[in-house]
């Protein structure tokens, strides 16, 4: 065929689409590249992906001392010598069961081994990178030789430019995005994860497999069209194309019955028969068709999950860590030990579904009850103030449960002075739970459009010192994801998140409140309001029957 098949296996490799069109990409221009990227521009003739591939790696910046073809024509010899590299053992960094062939001959299954012993021989430092072996894979599809697959791998190991993430090389950093992918199906694919909740014990569990969907399970013809965009817009499309494909698989399987007895099974079943449903073209376009936040949204929010299992003291791959981590995950409310006169345990538990999932390793623990320190918003204050976040409980004497998730410390309100003034960030929440269960989040996440969070290019070209250090965190257990200062938006409506004063307390805003509650904890009431968007929580004016806060302990 050309230059770059000599690790392919042609026989499985799909030709039909393959033009033999000798055209060259001679832009590079960031935004036209990455359109030429989505579109498929070098996808259909393999002479120019994997010169394009080489392009674009060869432009990632790398440390002064990164790995190249010659050192690997140096080191494998010693490495792996005249002994067949599949009787070696593998490093623990990736999973010895899942190696992904691809349209791999058998040169190339046998150079993926050889390479990832070569890397880490060069990069000590690599303690967990799963999606390892399945890079390796697809780049051989594209290279001259192992000693040029080598090269373009160890540039992306070694990428230094701290605006840009590409693999994960640390348990701390993979479990991390596990979490931060998580918060993302929270927050944009809720029905799918309305499902996971229903019918897995152990959510994160789930979500943890979102890398392996891409690097694992994706069949050759999909994984190299999510590679085209990764090489040009980084680590977010990633988490676009496992929200698309969480998002197909709700869809296709809605209703149902399980296949298995296992969701990840099925999940993992979905993505590598993706093809019987979905091709390429659909699946990209459904992934760019999702309205995420901006990269440094997101980086943010992975600093924070990162902190979160950090003093969790989860960092490595350990069993009793991970047993632990899942333990506080999945039992994060204990039926034992967990009592409210509001909601049950099942109904927590969905609560606890919803928050983001730094603080889904923490337990309830119940910080002020009108049953016990009486209706006084004082004492109300004086029992939430040093916690952050905290949970608004409350049933009304109709017997409807409504509340909200509360991002920022009551004590905030004290910066206004006298003035009532309104603080927290989008990760608020209102919602109730009876007569009928629904969330309303911030109205920008719904619709991003209403707000501007800068361009892309600003933020790849702000400095991680000014975008991502952990000075610019406002305490040591709030992100500021979704911080309202992030976004130009069109009104200071859009971000009256939560508020409070000896008079009242106010969560919600604009021409009416998500909740509004009297100084004497006994009256309410509740309308449309412009921050979150949403309909009356419950009767527009009610009298409090019980009203809880809980905060969440370590």
């Amino acid at each position: 065929m050309d230059e770059y098949s000599c690790f392919v296996d042609w026989d499985k490799m799909d030709v039909s689409a393959q033009s033999q069109d000798t055209k060259e990409l001679t832009c590079t221009d960031f935004h036209e590249l990455k359109q030429l990227a989505r579109q498929g521009y070098w996808a259909k003739n393999h002479s120019l992906r994997a010169k394009v591939y080489h392009k674009l790696i060869s432009n990632i910046p790398c440390r002064t001392v990164t790995p190249d073809a010659n050192v690997y024509r140096d080191i494998v010899v010693k490495i792996i010598g005249k002994r067949n590299s599949s009787s070696l053992p593998l490093p623990e960094f990736v999973d010895n069961s899942l190696i992904p062939t691809y349209c791999l001959n058998a040169e190339g299954v046998g150079a993926v081994r050889k390479i990832i012993l070569c890397i880490a021989n060069q990069f000590p430092d690599i303690s967990f990178c799963p999606a390892l072996p399945s890079v390796i894979a697809l780049l051989l599809h594209y290279s001259k030789d192992e000693a040029e697959c080598f090269e373009q791998v160890c540039r992306i190991l070694a990428c230094n430019d701290p605006s840009k993430r590409l693999i994960d090389q640390t348990f701390l950093a993979f479990e991390s995005s596990c979490m931060t992918f998580g918060d993302l199906v929270n927050k944009y694919c809720q029905a799918a994860h309305k499902l996971m909740v229903a019918v897995s014990e152990d959510v994160l569990e789930v979500y943890s497999d979102w890398q392996r969907w891409l690097f694992g399970e994706l069949p050759m013809a999909y994984i190299a069209r999510v590679f085209d965009v990764f090489l040009v817009e980084g680590y977010k499309v990633l988490y676009r194309v496992a929200l698309a494909l969480l998002k197909f698989f709700h869809k296709v399987r809605a209703g149902q019955p399980m296949e298995s007895d296992s969701i990840q099974q099925d999940i993992r079943a979905f993505v590598r028969d993706i093809a019987k449903s979905v091709s390429p073209e659909r699946l990209l376009e459904k992934a760019f068709a999702i309205r995420l936040f901006s990269r440094k949204e997101i980086q943010l929010l992975q600093m924070a999950n990162e902190k979160a299992l950090q003093q969790k003291g989860i960092t490595v791959k350990q069993k009793s860590c991970l047993l632990m981590f899942q333990q506080n995950v999945h039992l994060a409310v204990h039926a034992e030990n967990f009592k409210s006169e509001i909601v049950s345990v099942k109904e927590m538990r969905d609560i606890w579904s919803w928050i983001p999932e730094r603080f889904a390793l923490c337990q309830p623990l119940l910080l002020f009850t009108t049953l016990e320190h009486g209706c006084s918003l004082s004492r109300f204050y004086s029992h939430s103030e040093g916690h952050e976040p905290t949970l608004l409980l409350i049933k009304t004497t109709a017997k409807e449960v409504c509340g909200a998730y509360l991002s920022t410390d009551w004590s905030e309100r004290r910066r206004g002075g006298n003035k009532l003034s309104f603080f927290g960030t989008g990760e608020c929440f209102v919602f109730r739970l009876q007569p009928e269960v629904e969330r309303y989040e911030w109205v920008i996440i719904k619709h991003p459009e209403l707000a501007s969070t800068g361009s892309e290019t600003e933020n790849r070209a702000q400095p991680a010192s000014s975008t991502l250090s952990s000075s610019s965190m406002p305490s040591d257990r709030l992100s500021p994801f979704l911080a309202a200062r992030h976004f130009n938006l069109p009104s200071k409506t859009a971000s009256m998140f939560m508020a409070g004063s000896s008079e009242c307390i106010i969560v919600g805003g604009g021409d009416g409140q998500a909740l509004y509650l009297d100084a004497d904890l006994n009256h309410g009431r509740t309308g449309h309001c412009n921050t979150f968007n949403n309909q009356p929580l419950c009767s527009e004016s009610f009298q409090i029957s019980i009203l809880e806060v809980w905060g969440f302990r370590d």
